[in-house]
């Protein structure tokens, strides 16, 4: 009956340390972690569509560690004129499949903070592409945005 118990105990431990925290598995967030250059975002508002080429006058970056996001962006002129923009945030994120949420904890925007977004993702080689939809009510924020994302490191 003792060793049976025991078993049973260690058996149950075994099963629960194989699940991990929040039904996140290492492997599903191991290709995301890297160094990633923003290239495209389109963002779909009602009727209307923004397309922004990150290639030229300003860039993004998207830092992924095993827990934490950051990203950067600004213009490419040193903010001298009138393309200025900087913006930077991060926070924690978690990953579900093919679902990786950002809780955004950090922001320039500071009425941004305290919100996650929810980005289906996929990766084909060294590109990332993200889906998902910013809605945030007390701003009048409710889009769909989609990214391509190149690796610049791993």
């Amino acid at each position: 009956m003792r060793i049976t118990s025991l078993l049973f105990i260690i058996v149950t431990a075994l099963l629960y340390s194989c699940n991990s925290k929040k039904g996140i598995k290492k492997e599903d967030k191991l290709d995301l972690i890297g160094t990633w250059k923003l290239v495209s975002a389109t963002v779909i508002q009602e009727k209307d569509t923004s397309v922004t080429d990150f290639t030229t006058g300003q860039e993004m970056i998207k830092i992924i560690n095993e827990t934490h996001f950051a990203f950067l962006r600004h213009d490419l002129n040193h903010g001298k004129d009138s393309t200025a923009i900087y913006a930077g945030g991060g926070g924690s994120y978690t990953v579900n499949g093919n679902i990786y949420t950002e809780n955004l904890e950090y922001f320039n925007n500071r009425d941004w903070e305290g919100h996650s977004f929810d980005l289906e993702y996929r990766i084909e080689g060294d590109t990332l592409y993200t889906t998902a939809i910013e809605k945030i009510e007390k701003l009048n924020v409710n889009h769909l945005n989609i990214e391509k994302f190149v690796r610049i490191s791993k």
